[in-house]
């Protein structure tokens, strides 16, 4: 196996882009608000028919209206959390049932004072994988394409080389990290200093670059049968590229357009894009900042070019976007049932990658993770340098968390206190719901 150094999985773990957490954000004195509004809630999809795959719309945690959170309490936690987390700035929006409230702590640029704008833009990262993986599944339903199709089918030769072998990888195996494929980045070439970051922050990146420099990689394991209940499994971003690039072999168009089409124009999410190779991001936003190695200083990690991302992280979007995406998504609006239970079939994550999520299992572009209060939280997150996003959904449907952070650090001791503040804080968000208003 040809097995990425420690400090690399690592950090290619904390760049997975997850499920499920809450907040970052501790550079200015935290300043927070509230709202609420009420939102439709979509019909729960028809149970799975997997045990790893429980349906939307089982039991949800007990009823908060006289014992959630408060906007007050809110806040506090996610001030005191932020400053656990080592972040620059924050937003987080919860939902429960109708009653919605956000906060927000830090600055939106340093040495500012401006608080964090509330309907942000930002870089989803990784949860672009979950609107590919929906697509993907929309095509299973139509029979143009089956989670047993070898990629060679679609992409002749574009798997080859160094022990790679797309007859034996399926559309599956890239959907669920079970295909061995080198988690390859485009800074394994350029370098991850903060001087690399600015000599590249504006090149353009093919997908076909991608999955060539992952193809200079022996695989990290043989692909794994579709039956398998304990596969292999190591977070692939090249994997998520080729299924985009299957999708275009598929409908004769890119992935974008097929996400557009299929996903944001139906459900309305107007601040939702695919923004190619601009690198900017449209207002509001907050600025991200990265502390690169070897470095004690903040760089603006803000404008940049995320092609390199493409289908497995290029995405644009906002907290109430993504909201009302997985909701439509979770509840059945956008799958039929059989699809959405293959979606919602889990297998164990790589030992390493729990070392910051614990217990998590992935799906097919979806990751579960255990609530304390019982039952889980479905969703996905995603980072990039300076920026963390992260979203949880209750089985039920009642409640969810949105999340967008800035400031992150190259430091893993410091990362993963960051993730366990994320992780505590979502867990107890999603156990206690929002309180009501009293009248």
């Amino acid at each position: 196996m040809n097995a990425p150094t420690k400090r690399r999985r690592l950090r290619l773990v904390m760049a997975a882009a997850v499920t499920a957490a809450l907040v970052g954000g501790a550079a200015a004195v935290p300043a927070a608000a509230t709202s609420t509004s009420a939102t439709p809630q979509a019909d729960p999809a028809s149970s799975a028919t997997s045990p790893s795959a429980a349906s939307y719309g089982s039991a949800d945690p007990t009823d908060s209206t006289d014992h959630g959170l408060t906007e007050d309490e809110l806040r506090r936690t996610v001030a005191r959390t932020l400053k656990d987390a080592g972040f620059i700035g924050v937003t987080v929006e919860v939902r429960d049932g109708d009653r919605r409230i956000h906060a927000r702590a830090g600055e939106a640029e340093l040495h500012t004072g401006r608080p964090m704008p509330y309907g942000a833009h930002y870089r989803a990262a990784s949860v672009t994988k979950s609107f590919v993986a929906t697509v993907a599944l929309q095509l299973v339903a139509e029979g143009r394409l089956s989670l047993s199709d070898p990629v060679d089918k679609w992409l002749p030769g574009v798997v080859s080389g160094n022990g790679n072998d797309g007859r034996r990888i399926t559309v599956r195996n890239l959907l669920q990290h079970t295909s061995g494929i080198y988690n390859y980045a485009y800074s394994d070439d350029t370098g991850d200093s903060a001087a690399d970051f600015d000599r590249t922050r504006f090149d353009h990146v093919s997908a076909e670059q991608v999955v060539a420099g992952a193809m200079k990689h022996r695989p990290d394991f043989p692909p794994a049968p579709a039956d398998d209940p304990k596969p292999d499994w190591n977070y692939s971003n090249p994997g998520f590229v080729l299924a985009g690039m299957i999708i275009q072999k598929v409908t004769g168009h890119p992935w974008p357009e097929e996400v557009r089409d299929r996903i944001i124009r139906p459900l309305g999410l107007t601040g939702t894009s695919e923004p190619g190779d601009d690198p900017r991001l449209k207002a509001p936003y907050a600025h991200t900042y990265q502390r690169f190695p070897g470095s004690s200083t903040w760089l603006d990690t803000t404008l940049r070019n995320v092609s390199w991302g493409g289908a497995a992280g290029s995405l644009i979007s906002t907290d109430r976007d993504l909201d009302r995406f997985f909701t439509a998504l979770l509840s059945g609006r956008l799958l039929p049932p059989a699809q959405l239970a293959e979606m919602r079939r889990t297998v164990p994550v790589a030992e390493d990658f729990e070392v910051a999520f614990p217990h998590a299992q992935y799906g097919l572009g979806l990751m579960r993770q255990p609530l304390s209060c019982g039952g889980y939280r479905w969703g996905h997150g995603g980072d990039l340098e300076g920026a963390t996003v992260r979203t949880g959904f209750t089985e039920g449907g009642r409640r969810s968390v949105t999340i967008s952070s800035t400031g992150k650090t190259a430091d893993d001791e410091q990362v993963l206190r960051a993730e366990a503040a994320l992780q505590g804080l979502t867990d107890r968000v999603l156990c206690d719901g929002v309180r009501s208003r009293k009248p």
